[in-house]
């Protein structure tokens, strides 16, 4: 693949916004007794594609327009993946990412996305990829957890980028010729919490991870939504998670991102909102990410692990949550941890991996046993969702 020429820097106006407010007065608004879940999933429902591995945080490929890559083979995913531990609570610390075919007959396992040696951090963690079918190029927007060849893994995080060919001659596809390996943005702590010096602890851990691809279809414009947390100078909590914004300085997002201010703040209420996305249907725009139940502020609020959206008018929102309270699906009571980093398609197909599932009742945090053996590691069954203006429902 020729290299790249150097992308050339837009003289661009600094839109005007401010950030949604995601609130407790929200989440009140849960009907704990009416919660939308999907079925408690069963040991059919829970099938390994490699007995070896781990695989959990799933994502396509798609278009620019945000619809799925569909090949002759099938469709291109990505997950994140790790050797199976004892402790799966040790896959954070070996994660590749893992390029997957999705045919009429199953999945099949295209090897790791990236070669070695290739990423900049010690893991590598999730992110968004876009298919160009003109130029056969795939475009790479990752979350480079740590630095490559640390004696000890810790929680910095930075956003990276990349592009590759796809490679279709083989049995199996595969992402080859990768080049300009580059820093998506410098997050110089202004807007954001800079994490090269404000990692949190585990349980707590800031955020600057997860981009992810958008092209606005009014104007043509590219952006990435990240998951982020306030700079300690805008913060006196430990509960201040947000959904960052970054917009491309030239029109592939192959070049410098310009940060700019949070899309929705939850300042007080929710230390992570994860795995951030957003699509345009039926001429609103729907952002869409996962929050785990334990990152509440127990003083102020509760909330099940669960998919969280909000719509409005435009990228820039205002935006409101959906059903009032923001939730959009959430885990069976009886089994609160069965799935997790939920994405929503624009087909409104939903995809997510089984997390710990069966427990009947059991605690993972005191029962070391049950935590290993229960613990998936695999592809979730697909729920889908009907919107209407600032409504879902599950289908």
């Amino acid at each position: 693949m020729p290299a790249s020429p150097s992308p050339t820097r837009r003289a661009l106006s600094l839109p005007s916004f401010e950030p949604s407010f995601w609130t407790a007065k929200h989440l009140a608004k849960l009907d704990f007794d009416q919660l939308p879940c999907p079925h408690v999933f069963m040991a059919e429902d829970v099938v390994q594609l490699d007995p070896t591995l781990t695989l959990w945080d799933i994502w396509p490929v798609q278009l620019d327009n945000g619809d799925l890559v569909e090949l002759p083979q099938g469709s291109l995913w990505v997950m994140l993946s790790a050797p199976r531990m004892a402790d799966p609570d040790e896959r954070h610390n070996m994660a590749r990412m893992r390029l997957l075919l999705k045919t009429c007959e199953g999945w099949r396992d295209c090897g790791n996305l990236l070669p070695d040696g290739f990423s900049p951090g010690s893991r590598e963690w999730s992110g968004s990829t876009r298919f160009d079918p003109g130029t056969g190029v795939v475009s790479l927007w990752f979350t480079a957890a740590g630095r490559r060849g640390q004696a000890q893994p810790d929680f910095e995080q930075r956003l990276f980028q990349a592009q590759g060919k796809l490679d279709l001659s083989g049995a199996l596809p595969q992402v080859t010729q990768w080049q300009g390996l580059a820093q998506t943005v410098e997050n110089q702590g202004q807007l954001y919490a800079d994490l090269s010096i404000h990692q949190g602890v585990p349980g707590q851990i800031k955020g600057f991870r997860d981009p992810y691809w958008f092209r606005d279809p009014v104007d043509g414009q590219g952006y990435v939504l990240f998951t982020a947390s306030r700079p300690p100078h805008a913060s006196t909590t430990a509960y201040d998670g947000v959904i960052g914004l970054a917009r491309a300085d030239d029109l592939d997002g192959h070049g410098p991102f310009t940060l700019l201010p949070p899309l929705v703040d939850a300042y007080g209420l929710a230390s992570e909102l994860e795995r951030p996305h957003m699509f345009v249907h039926d001429g609103l725009y729907y952002l869409f990410w996962s929050t785990q139940s334990h990152i509440f502020d127990p003083t102020v609020a509760r909330g099940p692990t669960g998919l969280y959206g909000m719509v409005g008018p435009s990228l820039f929102g205002p935006f409101e949550p959906l059903n009032g309270s923001g939730l959009v699906l959430a885990n069976p009571p009886s089994e609160p941890r069965q799935a997790y980093a939920w994405q929503v398609l624009p087909s409104l197909e939903v995809v997510s991996f089984i997390d710990f599932w069966g427990l009947k009742g059991g605690d993972i945090l005191t029962d070391p046993a049950l935590k290993q053996a229960q613990f998936a590691g695999a592809i979730a069954p697909v729920s889908r969702l009907r919107l209407t203006g600032a409504t879902s429902s599950l289908i």
